[in-house]
This record gives C-alpha cells, structure tokens and sequence, in this order.
C-alpha cells in the first residue's frame, strides 16, 4: 500500500501521476461540482483580457488554463505547467478537442519553472501550494515570474486558524468530511492512501494569515485570503507591486 509523504517531492509526484485518470470525475463527486465555481471565483480575481500571457501553476488536467484561453482571445495566450507527466498528457488531449484555444503545456517543477522574470500578467494555482515542499519558496517563484501589477489567484484547501472557538469547529467539520466522506469514496475508486493523505498535507500548510504572510515577505503588495465554502476552502489573492521596486511592506 502506497505512503505519500506530504513534502516529499518524489512521493508527492507519483500520487498525482497515479489518481490523474480519476482526479477530475472525483473532484466533481466529491465536490458537488462546487469547485468549478471556485476556480471561476480564482479566475475572476485575476480579470482575464485578451491578450494577455496567463500562467496556470501545478495546472494538473488544465480545466483552468481552458477557462482563461477562452478569455485572452484574441492575442493571448495561457501556459499550463506541471511537474507530473500524466496530467499534462490528460491536459493535451483536452486541449487537442479545441485546437483554437490559445494554449501551451510545459512539464516543470513548480519552484524552479525556468521561466523568465516578468514573464506573465497574472497566474492561478489551484490545490498546489499545500503539495509544494517549500510553499514560501512557491509564492516568491509567482512573484518573479509576474510583470508589475500582475495579479495572482492560490485556490486551495484551508487550514482554520485553531485559536478560536469558530476555526476549531471548521477544522472539526473538516476533519469528519475528509475521513467520512472524502476518503470512503476515494477508497472506492481504489484511491484510499491517495485522499487520505489530504489531511496530512493540511497540518503542514499555513493558515490564510500565515499565507498572507508568506506572499508579503515574497514581495507582493497585495495578499488578502478569503474563506470559501464556509472556511473549508480558501483564496489567496495576490498582486504584485505596481513598479519596478518590491513591496518591503
């Protein structure tokens, strides 16, 4: 039986190689559908216009990078990027049923893409932050890669700040979804070990005020996290500084 180390680069490469062929049919079940909302709400932030370069960071199956080539017509274009090489080969074939989409894939680690500086007016990253094995090392490669002013959308789970009477009752809530519904389903799909490792990864990532944090020492001069889904989910919002100098703020 697998073990994913939440961290571990090489652990977490293999469980997304592995689950690529049922992430997204689990992701609607799971969700309810809800996340295609959430990934509008990430979209909206970064407020696509046509021409423009967007990048989608750790894109898995590129549902994202397809939203905004939709909206960068015409002129722009979207660059998916991703370590593992089973989601992008899923991403291709997708974007092979609309060749007229402005789309571009590249398999790269997320910390290093090799990218330019300045290369990209804005870029989403959706469930990958948490899987990083240096999340602060992930926001300041956003930021490098953005031209002044870009802005920046990081979906993903939330980790409730346990402080309060109110952020222990989510992580509660949290907890009985993961282990009552999230996992017993996954373990259907013969994906157990794969969802299970969800919870894990939740203690080892920041909560939004640490986010914030985070993305302000990386030098953007906006970083607002907002709740979603009553505190079970969460959106960093992101730009970075409007000149040529980082934000010291």
């Amino acid at each position: 039986m697998p073990t994913f180390r939440p961290g571990d680069p090489a652990a977490v490469n293999d469980l997304f190689e592995q689950i690529a062929p049922r992430y997204d049919r689990l992701n609607d079940l799971l969700s309810l559908g809800l996340h295609r909302i959430w990934k509008r709400q990430a979209i909206a932030w970064l407020a696509p216009a046509p021409g423009q370069r967007l990048l989608d960071l750790c894109c898995g199956t590129g549902d994202l990078a397809m939203l905004m080539a939709v909206r960068v017509r015409p002129g722009g274009t979207v660059l998916g990027v991703d370590r593992a090489a089973a989601p992008l080969r899923l991403a291709r074939q997708r974007a092979a049923r609309q060749p007229w989409l402005p789309l571009q894939w590249l398999q790269a680690d997320a910390l290093a893409t090799g990218l330019a500086d300045a290369s990209v007016d804005g870029a989403v990253m959706a469930y990958g932050l948490r899987n990083l094995a240096d999340p602060a090392a992930g926001l300041a490669e956003l930021r490098r890669l953005l031209r002044p002013g870009g802005r920046a959308a990081v979906l993903d789970f939330n980790r409730s700040d346990s402080t309060g009477a109110a952020g222990r009752r989510t992580a509660a809530l949290q907890r009985l979804l993961l282990r009552r519904l999230v996992v017993p389903v996954a373990a259907g799909a013969g994906l157990k070990e794969h969802y299970a490792y969800l919870e894990e990864s939740l203690e080892r990532f920041p909560t939004g005020a640490g986010q914030e944090a985070l993305a302000r020492a990386a030098g953007f001069a906006v970083a607002r996290h907002r709740p979603l889904a009553g505190g079970l989910m969460g959106l960093l919002q992101l730009q970075a500084p409007c000149g040529t100098q980082r934000a010291t703020q």
